[in-house]
């Protein structure tokens, strides 16, 4: 998770409302009506509430006819959780790949040309996480990446860049939102 969006989950959730809202979405979706008679609260604080939980993914809609139910993302809400617990108190996860350097260098010298063209993404997942982070070193930390610059950059190690993209996505390489890409730091990447 881009330390950003961990900052935007917690100052979120600085709110005791919101807590309350989430521990009532528990138990089932509920309404704004009902989520409002439940906490003494009107409907329009409710509104603000919940759109200050859905920004953060916290919290799912589904219409009904005229009606919202609001329900809890529980995976997004556990992910965010332990993202900071992670962050710092978990080795780095990169030790895996920096402990064998004999069998990063491997994967690199199989998986890409010797002018650093990937030849094929690697279909063994700790390959792939290997290739992904070599693909990665040219970007800088802090910097944010249009897609165009970043399919661009991508373009120089396979013409599939698209894939590439998702990979780097799906494994928390980068973050990305609004069509806008940023590095995520090294203890954010999944590499099991």
């Amino acid at each position: 998770m881009q330390l950003s969006r961990l900052v935007k989950f917690h100052k979120t959730l600085g709110d005791p409302t919101r807590i309350r809202i989430l521990a009532l979405l528990r138990h089932s979706p509920m309404h704004g009506q009902a989520i409002a008679g439940k906490l003494g609260l009107k409907p329009p604080t409710i509104t603000h509430h919940m759109a200050k939980l859905r920004d953060i993914g916290l919290v799912k809609e589904k219409r009904e006819k005229n009606t919202i139910y609001f329900s809890l993302n529980v995976k997004n809400l556990e992910n965010s959780a332990l993202a900071i617990v992670n962050m710092v108190t978990e080795p780095s996860k990169n030790d895996e790949l920096k402990t064998n350097e004999s069998e990063r260098n491997r994967v690199i010298n199989n998986f890409f040309t010797l002018d650093g063209k990937l030849k094929q993404l690697p279909a063994q997942r700790k390959k792939k996480i290997v290739a992904l982070a070599h693909i990665v070193k040219g970007l800088e930390m802090g910097v944010t990446y249009d897609e165009r610059e970043i399919n661009h950059y991508l373009a120089q190690f396979h013409e599939d860049y698209a894939t590439l993209r998702r990979e780097l996505v799906m494994n928390h390489f980068v973050y990305r939102e609004n069509n806008q890409y940023e590095m995520n730091p090294p203890e954010l990447w999944i590499v099991n």
